[in-house]
């Protein structure tokens, strides 16, 4: 059982290379898909996602619950796929009709730590490979805002959390990758 965490920014090549891993391990692969299309320009980036997918491959799409779907999805004969962690992290701060301060602090809906701590403690347990696909998001300037740097703060804690759990981790630049672990 191997658990990879391939990480880059936006349209870096990181997720072709994670589907690329997981086309050529010759296991059936679970494709894990966290975005829903909320708007057009999501709708074609997911549209631009399912095209490159494998036909063969059973697609899973869960926006919120990731860790129970890892616990039903893991299984030892196969790989699960997930795409992406940090689109499944803006589905969970912003998961409530609220107003955001420009400064301060914010607090995160209450789902935020139940289902963060779920998919991590799934993620000590999954039974078959895993590859866990994410942006890096806080490597330029401090963003201006409240709302934006308490997204990159906690993309940030997440990525470190799941890189510390994953056997091996990939950054991948540019269609690049280089590991940095495993």
């Amino acid at each position: 059982m191997t658990r990879s965490f391939v990480f880059g920014g936006a349209r870096s090549g990181k997720s072709a290379y994670a589907e690329q891993i997981a086309a050529s391990s010759g296991k059936p692969v679970v494709y894990i898909a966290t975005a829903q299309a909320g708007d057009g320009e999501m709708g074609q980036r997911i549209a631009h996602h399912r095209a490159r997918r494998n036909e063969g491959w059973t697609t899973v799409e869960e926006t919120m619950a990731l860790g129970s779907a890892l616990h039903q999805w893991s299984m030892p004969d196969n790989i699960v796929l997930i795409d992406c962690l940090t689109i499944w992290l803006s589905n969970l701060l912003f998961s409530q009709d609220q107003t955001f301060p420009e400064i301060g602090k914010i607090d995160p809906p209450a789902c935020f730590h139940q289902e963060k701590e779920h998919f991590l403690t799934a993620l000590d347990e999954v039974q078959g490979d895993l590859i866990v696909v994410s942006n890096e998001v806080g490597m330029g300037i401090v963003p201006q805002g409240a709302i934006s740097r308490w997204f990159v703060d906690e993309a940030g804690r997440l990525n470190q959390a799941v890189a510390a759990r994953c056997d091996r981790a990939v950054w991948v630049a540019a269609g690049l990758p280089l590991t940095l672990k495993g």
